[in-house]
This record gives C-alpha cells, structure tokens and sequence, in this order.
C-alpha cells in the first residue's frame, strides 16, 4: 500500500485461517491493516492518496481448508470498506508467490515459486503407521 504523491509506501503479510468473518485471527488481519494505514500516514501519506497491490491467496495444499482465498477476500474486503483501491492484483492459484516491492516508486515485482508443498504433504499421505513396540501398553502415551 502506498501514497504514489509522497511515496510513503509499506506491506503486510499475513495469515487468516479462521473459518469465518468473526474470528480472532479476522481480528488480527484488521489490527495489521490498521497498523500499516496509520504508520503510512504518520510518515506523511494522505489518506484520500492510498492505493493498493495485494498478491497471493494461492492454495497451498488441496484437501485443506482453501485459508489462501479467505486471506484474499479479506484484503479485498477491508479495502473496499476503507475506501482504499486496488490498482494492481494477482490472487488465487496454486502457487505461492514471492513479492520484490519498492514502496517509495510502488513498483512491484512478482514471481511465482515452484509448486513444492503438495508434494511433501502427499509424502506423509503415503507413509504407513508406525507398528506399536512390544513394550506398549494400553493407555500409555507418547509425547513427541
């Protein structure tokens, strides 16, 4: 997010994997915001000026909760709801992506990272249960 007339420029980077719109984590996502916003504009960028660039939502690992597209929306929406527009996105997919950012020029540069993530989890997937030892018994427990 920046202000493209005094080039007070700055980023967040978060991660929402609450279920729905009302949970501590949404909480979170709006403090962070709120902390970029009001930092921007202690360093001299005006309100009315912002203007944003969200990039990932991506959707990391299939079978899981899609958090990528709830982190998403919420971008979109607090955005919208301050007034604030988005000049440039990329969101959704299935990769993460790595973002190059120059606040005071607004440039951004992104890159996609190669898909590595489903891969590891499909490993786990696959990978049988260990056998109970001789010495097991029932009701022990192992901590790890």
């Amino acid at each position: 997010m920046r202000d493209p007339v005094s080039g007070v420029g700055g980023m967040n980077h978060f991660l929402l994997p609450g279920e729905d719109g009302r949970s501590e984590q949404m909480r979170a996502g709006v403090h962070a915001m709120e902390l970029l916003v009001n930092g921007l504009l202690a360093r001299g960028a005006r309100r009315e000026r912002l203007e944003a660039k969200i990039f990932g939502g991506a959707r990391m690992v299939s079978g899981l909760t899609d958090v990528g597209r709830q982190n998403a929306l919420f971008a979109e929406r607090f955005l919208q709801r301050e007034g604030i527009p988005i000049v440039s996105s990329s969101l959704g997919g299935e990769q993460a992506r790595r973002i190059l950012f120059w606040p005071v020029s607004g440039r951004v540069r992104h890159l996609f990272v190669e898909k590595q993530g489903a891969s590891v989890f499909e490993a786990e997937q696959r990978r049988p249960a260990p056998a109970p030892t001789a010495s097991a018994h029932v009701g022990d427990l192992e901590l790890f």
